[in-house]
């Protein structure tokens, strides 16, 4: 996989909700480190997101927030 995209990280697939319109995608990083993503049902369906299988967030943004309590 090539992209342009600097920031990628690779997990595996623990949770996905299905909606109407979108689905939510939860990837387990690493032990007790979750991201979670919506993407279109339709985009899920065609990658196959299922429980269990490897994946990654592919994160390109202009803006990253960082904040601290």
């Amino acid at each position: 996989m090539e992209i342009s995209a600097r920031n990628s990280l690779k997990g595996t697939v623990k949770k996905v909700v299905h909606g109407s319109v979108n689905t939510e995608i939860t990837l387990e990083l690493a032990p007790g480190v979750e991201l979670v993503s919506i993407i279109t049902k339709s985009s899920a369906e065609k990658l196959g997101l299922a429980e269990g299988k490897q994946a990654y967030a592919v994160i390109k943004s202009s803006d990253v927030i960082v904040a601290v309590d």
